[in-house]
Formats: C-alpha cells, structure tokens, sequence
C-alpha cells in the first residue's frame, strides 16, 4: 500500500489499516517509493492511495481501500459487496474522489470525532473494570438479600418458597421446572437460601479479584436465578433481571483463566461485547422511549419532576433539596434526562469522541439518579456497562502513557476465544427477534405478540437473558403510605416503623443504596392497588399477628417485643415533601393528610 506521506488525513487511516491488516501488508511513502514503479504516473500517487497486488495488478482509490480489508476476516465482507453488490462501487468511489479533493476538511472530522489514533480500539481496562463492578453488584445484591432472605421467602417468611413451589407444581405439573429454573425445587429450606446467597457472596469476590471468572459468573448466575425465580414479587425487578442478564452476557466476554493476571491481555470476542453494548443501549433507550409513547403528559410538558423527587418509592434527603429547586430548572432536568435515554444512546455506536462522550452522560445520569433516590444496585450496574464504551486508548492518555506509537495491539484469538465467540455468535441469533420485538414494543405499547414471539417469549423469559426494559413508564402524581399499627386491646394503636420507608413526618428521607430493603420498596407498590390485589400483604399482616420473629426484624423495631398484637390494621395517607418554608417552621420533612382504613382491623381466630 503506497500513501501519501504528506496528508495528515491519509497518516492517520493508514495506522489503522496496519492494524486491521495485522502485518500481512506492507506500507510505504509515495515519496519513498514511487520511483520504484515507473509504469505508474506520477501524479497518481498524489491523487489516491495504491495497492500492488502480489501478482502485480494495481488498484488504486475506494478499490485499493476495499482489497485491503479483506485481510481481516471480519471485513471481508466490505470487499465482496464493493466487488459484487449493485451500486456499492460506484457511490464508494464518488465518495472516495469526494474526500481525496478536501483532505483538509476530512482531517479536521477525524480529528473532531476519533481524536488522534483512529486505530480500532482495545478493551483490556474496560473488560477488567467492568468484571469487577459487575462483582461488586452481584456481591450486594447477595449481601443485601441475605440479610432479608428468612423474613421475605423463609418457612417462617411471608411467602415461603417451601409453600409456593409446590403450589406450582400442583398446577403445572413437570412443567414448573421449567418455567422456573431454581435449585430451590432440591432444597427450600433457610438453610439452603443461606447457602445459596453466601455462595454467591464468595463467587463474587472471586470475580472481584479475577479468580476463575467464567466458572465464577455461571456460578453467580445459577446463584441469583435460582433466588429470583423462587423469590415470587420480592425479586421482580428489573434490575433483578438486568443483573441476570449481564451476568448471563459476561460469560462470553470474560477471560478463560483460573488465577488473576494484573495486565490480562488475553483477546476478547467482539460479538460478546456487542452484546453487552447492545444491552446498555436496549436498557436506556426503551428506558426513555416508553416515558413518551406512555401518553403520560407529564413527559411531554416536561413536568414530571414536579412529582418525582417526592413520589418516587424510596427519595433520598437530596430529593427534598431538589424539589425546592426553580420550576424551569426541573423542566430543563427532564428534558436532559430524556436526550440522554433517548439520543444518546445512538452515541454507542459512533466515532470514538461521541461514544467518550456518551459514556460521560450516561454515568452522570447514574450518578444523579442515585444522589435524588435509593435505586438499589441499578446505578452501579449500568455505571459497570457504561464503562464498556471506554477504550485503552482514553486511560493511557489520561495516565500520561498515551504515545503516538502506543495504542491498538492485534492479538491472535485462542481457542477458548474463538468458543466463546460462537457462543456470542449463536446468543444473539436466538434473542435478536426477542430484542427486536422488545423495542418495537417500545415504539408500540398495544402491538401484539406474534406468534413465534410468543414462542420464543414462553421458552426464554424463565432464564431472563433477553429482556425488556421501561423505567418509570408513567410518572406517580400521588403518594400514598400503608401506616400498619398493632393493638393489644383494639383501642390503643402502635406504628410498625418501617426502615426506609416514609413514616413518622420528622424523620428525614434515609439513604440505603445499594442496599435493597425489600419489603420497604413492595410497601409503595401495594400503596398503588388494593390489599385483594397483593395477597402477600395479607400474609404480612398475619405473620404480624403470629409475632413472627423473622418478618419483625424488617421493620426497624417490633412495638410487640414480649407478646404479639391482638390486632392489626392498615391505614392509609397521602404524604407529600414540605416546602423550605414548612421545613423551617415545623422541622419535618414531610405533610401527611389520613385518607382512610386500607386493611381494616383483622385478629387470629
């Protein structure tokens, strides 16, 4: 390949087709080697570059371009469409002659939107990083849960995983292994959920530090779906299944090694990290898309963080302050939330600055979203995703290691790489009709399953490995707080403080995240429908009365320490955060209004 040595535009391309070519092709200076091939004009070399063929045939412009690609076996492809596809000839030399003649103004956009290496990114740092962060998300879900476990789904539990698997199995038979996967159907005992969360605990360090993380992600994976399958409404939330999901996809972009290396340059499958990129990119994007297809006009005017902030299930003391905040400057905050689900996303798959620069938002979207509400591991987890958008390249620079030499390496792919990649491979031909249909539904709310969908829906949903996303589809314009109180006597009534939950007026909204107090965040959800409609709440209520041990230590004290209550009751109120001026006058955080009874007074027989 023979370039011009004096254009800024063709220096910067020809680093990466070294790299693309990976040492197969040679490359020189027309001003060093033209005088080598007199049978080619002179002023050809000034006007495209040349390729010379082993055999001695010339190619020169867009056809010199597409022949060097198909020395990488992934671009190959480029080179038969030029040579066999209608069309593609023609418009890529109109466009070649095009750039050629205002070299200068295509220099300037390399440098605008690739920067100063243009060579394909590598991703050994944001692999590394990503693990991790993914460990550290596995680890306090299992944490988290762990601490909860024997009150939420223990024998003793509100809904006892030893009581509802067989119920299913009544109803559906040798069907319900299947339709939810879980090593509960061995053991439902406390035992066994302890085992199965400090199982996940110890496999998430393991992943942490780098020991044998393939073998430690399926591990995690079996872990966590075998809880939130067996886990019923306590473990139904989306960021339960975008766990499951990437823990699924990270198998296939992890490193095959048993101990921990410092700088693992060990190659990595580019079908795999597309289909981590393509998650984050399914996950913000429907995220944003659903809040305008909802009809919720509170989307569309732009004031939905007029109810937000003080709606929301579980806001943090920092989502009073930014309640206080100007209305035009809230309108501008849901504006900006909506450009960053909604367009950025798109940025994922642009030159290198434009998906530097996504990345950048959307983790400062994290950030934000975590500071105003308690969203569990949701924010480190999309952070951790987001973090494959960063190249090498970005972090040696930032580190003061960048060299204009330095940059892309080309690694011969093993053959634990190349499995994985056809693994990769044979995942996103399965689910990219299930991820299609996903965000169509997105675009179409009421559109109906086809049938093949729904086939494809019955025999993947269970292992939750392609899923759809839709955060905060409508925006809660009401706040309605489940008060439980306990009587001895029917006259007399003591709260169950909750730990989290809004409750006493004075109490200042509390931060937990990542924590997830379970029961804290269903509570809102049950505010939002009737008790009929969550039985698990009527349990709740006669564990209360049966003084359960493991259901009271959910709340943040049991009023009944010696004795249980002779009666329980629900009432319900509307809260809402008090303005600065109430905050000063009263000292409390919230104003609450009684509307009623939600569970009327109920006793054991």
């Amino acid at each position: 390949m023979i370039w011009d040595g004096d254009c800024d535009f063709c220096r910067r391309w020809i680093q990466r087709w070294r790299v693309l070519s990976g040492g197969r092709m040679d490359y020189a200076k027309s001003q060093d080697e033209a005088g080598r091939f007199a049978e080619i004009p002179a002023d050809e070399f000034n006007k495209a570059v040349i390729l010379i063929l082993p055999d001695g045939r010339v190619l020169t412009g867009a056809a010199a371009v597409y022949r060097a690609m198909a020395y990488r076996s992934s671009k190959r492809w480029l080179a038969s469409a030029y040579d066999r596809v209608p069309g593609v000839a023609a418009v890529s030399d109109v466009a070649y002659r095009l750039i050629a003649r205002h070299r200068g103004a295509a220099s300037f956009l390399t440098r605008a939107l690739w920067g100063k290496d243009v060579r394909p990114p590598t991703y050994f740092w944001a692999r590394r990083w990503f693990l991790r962060l993914l460990g550290a998300a596995f680890l306090v879900a299992f944490l988290s849960l762990w601490t909860q476990v024997d009150g939420l789904i223990g024998v003793d539990g509100i809904s006892p995983v030893s009581h509802f698997l067989p119920a299913v199995h009544d109803r559906l038979g040798s069907g319900a292994f299947f339709f939810l996967p879980t090593l509960c159907w061995f053991n439902a005992s406390n035992a066994f959920l302890h085992l199965l969360c400090g199982g996940g605990v110890l496999l998430s360090l393991f992943l942490i530090v780098g020991v044998a993380p393939v073998f430690s992600l399926l591990g995690l994976f079996l872990f966590y779906l075998s809880l939130v399958s067996a886990g019923q409404t306590f473990l139904s939330f989306q960021w339960d299944i975008l766990l499951l999901e990437t823990g699924f996809l990270a198998l296939f972009l992890a490193p095959w090694r048993i101990w921990p290396r410092p700088n693992d340059d060990s190659p990595i499958s580019p079908v795999a990290l597309f289909l981590l990129k393509f998650l984050l990119f399914k996950l913000m994007f429907m995220s944003g898309l659903v809040k305008l297809t909802s009809h919720d006009e509170s989307w569309g005017n732009l004031t939905a963080l007029d109810y937000h902030y003080w709606s929301q299930p579980l806001p943090t003391v920092f989502a009073w302050w930014a309640q206080q905040h100007a209305e035009w400057f809230r309108k501008f905050s849901v504006a900006f939330c909506l450009f960053v689900e909604i367009v950025v996303p798109f940025f994922l798959w642009a030159p290198r600055r434009l998906r530097l620069l996504a990345a950048g938002l959307l983790i400062f979207l994290q950030v934000v979203i975590a500071v105003t509400g308690n969203y569990c591991f949701f924010n480190l987890l999309t952070i951790a995703l987001c973090l494959l958008l960063i190249d090498d390249a970005f972090w040696r620079r930032w580190r003061g290691a960048f060299h204009e030499t330095g940059g892309a390496r080309a690694v011969v792919p093993d053959r634990a790489v190349r499995l994985s990649g056809y693994a990769a491979t044979f995942v996103l031909i399965v689910t990219a009709p299930l991820n299609g249909w996903h965000i169509f539904s997105a675009f179409q709310p009421e559109a109906e399953e086809s049938r093949p969908i729904a086939w494809l829906q019955e025999y993947l949903s269970p292992l939750r490995v392609a899923n759809g996303y839709g955060l905060f589809r409508v925006m809660t314009k009401d706040r309605r707080e489940i008060v439980i109180e306990g009587s001895a006597d029917g006259i007399d009534w003591v709260p169950y403080e909750f730990n989290w939950k809004p409750g006493e007026v004075h109490r200042a909204p509390g931060w937990c995240a990542p924590h997830q107090p379970r029961l804290d965040w269903q509570m809102w959800f049950a505010a939002l429908s009737s008790p009929a409609q969550n039985p698990w709440f009527v349990r709740l209520m006669g564990c209360l009365l049966e003084n359960k041990a493991d259901v009271t230590r959910l709340f943040a004290h049991n009023p009944f320490p010696d004795a249980p209550p002779r009666y329980v009751r629900a009432s319900f109120y509307r809260y809402r955060f008090t303005t600065a001026a109430e905050r000063r006058a009263t000292g409390a955080w919230w104003k609450r209004e009684e509307l009623g009874e939600y569970l009327p007074p109920v006793s054991l027989p």
